[in-house]
């Protein structure tokens, strides 16, 4: 695969990013991708492994060796049939997947993995460019219907591979846009929106009925979905965020990431500031921002803050600050924990780990700041360190500590299907079947919050798992 010599040849190379002077002035994607000519010296790169390691370390699977030999040799056409064969959405992966396979690959021994994420991205976006993706309109239709609700990437995925097999697919979101967390909780300037758009194109032109502002369990009942489909994929998220109980919590400064971003997300489609904030508006613009959660929602508060005129922004994490640098030789090719620094933390941030918040400060029902607690962890035990309290200084403060399952509330309530220990829809990586055998479930409604890719891989698989129990068999790829 690729050059034999390349990886000896060369280094890793990977995108460059608009200067953070420039990019805070506006949402839109900043990456400056490689020429032709540095992407193909950059697939020659990709060693000859005994075992590519990248095949695990890659939810969907991609057969990365593969598709970077052919972007090697110019064969981007070719390059792109064997990415889509694992990938219905590379564009999505290609531009907000962490990239657990260069983690996993060889060359990531000595920090020098392939820069497999740019070459996928690249491959898909030449694609669109020059009209080799198309609408995949099945042969025969089977007859048979199939309720998708949410949609998300797991959602987008499942319909498109039902659809694709045959069938006749509905897909149910509850927002005023189609997309899920791709749509409102990524910032345009990780994500822009086209992409979504285009695909949803193709999956209507693919035969599926998209129903946005339909949001099954209050304007769609369970029971109406079970007596007209023949089979039910749910896909809906994990949408219950973690909260923060702590006194002075309920104050009106203290708001959901999602809630923040969402509105961002609404602004840029063109909303109104009725419709993009019916709560109110929320904006960082001029205050003192405090992001409390140290993941990638926590690091898109703080673009977006910066972006709109944040006084000041400090990001706070409950846990330890991780290790520079992994030790390879404990967790390579596993995924591993070490400290990552994103283009938002670049562009503006104080960071600090090991807080614990202890009571939010304010005044006349305003938030003036967070009281905190330093902590140590031994044995994965938690210990708040005498004499270490300090206060600081807020006036906005942004939850952003992960979501703790799907909501209840309506779907699930009147689907009545059977929740596993978590609180997530119980159904197995088999089959995807829920209790109820005509109701399938996938992505983080069923795994709990996750990566985008794995929500890809679920809905493929669930979408096998549905065209098996209609058709007794399935040519649909896991």
């Amino acid at each position: 695969m690729g050059k034999e010599t390349g990886f000896l040849e060369l280094d890793r190379q990977d995108r460059t990013y608009a200067d953070p002077r420039e990019r805070l002035h506006h949402y839109k994607e900043f990456v400056i991708p490689h020429a032709e000519p540095a992407l193909r010296a950059q697939a020659s790169r990709c060693m000859n492994c005994g075992i590519p390691y990248c095949h695990n370390g890659c939810p969907v699977n991609n057969i990365i060796p593969d598709w970077n030999h052919l972007v090697y040799e110019g064969d981007w056409q070719a390059a792109l049939d064997v990415l889509h064969s694992t990938n219905n959405f590379p564009e999505f992966t290609g531009r907000i997947c962490p990239a657990p396979c260069e983690a996993s690959c060889t060359l990531n021994i000595v920090d020098q993995p392939v820069t497999i994420k740019s070459i996928e991205c690249a491959i898909v976006d030449k694609g669109w460019e020059n009209g080799w993706i198309v609408p995949q309109v099945p042969a025969r239709r089977t007859g048979k219907t199939v309720a998708v609700v949410g949609s998300g990437p797991a959602g987008m995925a499942a319909a498109q591979q039902l659809a694709r097999a045959g069938h006749s697919v509905t897909l149910f979101e509850k927002n005023d846009r189609l997309g899920g967390l791709l749509r409102y909780g990524i910032p345009d300037f990780k994500l822009e929106k086209d992409p979504i758009n285009r695909r949803l194109m193709q999956m209507m032109a693919e035969g599926v009925v998209l129903k946005e502002s339909t949001e099954v369990g209050v304007h769609v009942s369970v029971e109406s979905l079970k007596e007209n489909f023949d089979a039910i994929v749910l896909s809906g998220g994990a949408e219950e965020p973690r909260q923060l109980t702590i006194p002075g919590a309920e104050m009106a400064g203290v708001r959901l990431a999602m809630e923040f971003l969402t509105q961002q997300n609404k602004r840029n489609a063109g909303d109104d500031e009725l419709r993009a904030a019916p709560r109110g508006t929320l904006t960082a613009t001029g205050r003192h921002v405090i992001v409390i959660g140290g993941g990638d929602t926590g690091s898109d508060c703080v673009g977006t803050s910066n972006r709109q005129g944040a006084a000041s922004v400090t990001q706070i994490e409950i846990m330890p600050r991780p290790p520079e640098k992994e030790d390879k030789a404990m967790v390579w090719p596993d995924w591993p924990l070490k400290l990552r620094t994103s283009t938002s933390h670049e562009e503006g941030v104080k960071r600090d780990w090991a807080i614990n918040a202890k009571r939010v400060a304010g005044q006349d029902g305003k938030v003036t700041g967070l009281e905190c607690i330093r902590v140590e962890w031994t044995d994965g035990r938690m210990q708040e360190v005498a004499g270490s309290e300090f206060t600081l200084k807020a006036d906005l403060i942004l939850l952003a500590m992960g979501f703790t399952g799907p909501r209840k509330q309506g779907l699930l309530d009147q689907a009545g299907v059977a929740l596993d220990p978590r609180g997530n829809v119980a159904a197995s990586v088999i089959d995807y079947r829920t209790s109820d055998p005509q109701i399938f479930a996938c992505g983080d409604m069923r795994r709990g919050q996750s990566l985008v890719v794995w929500a890809i891989r679920e809905g493929r698989q669930a979408a096998r798992a549905v065209d098996e129990m209609l058709m007794g068999s399935s040519e649909l790829p896991r």
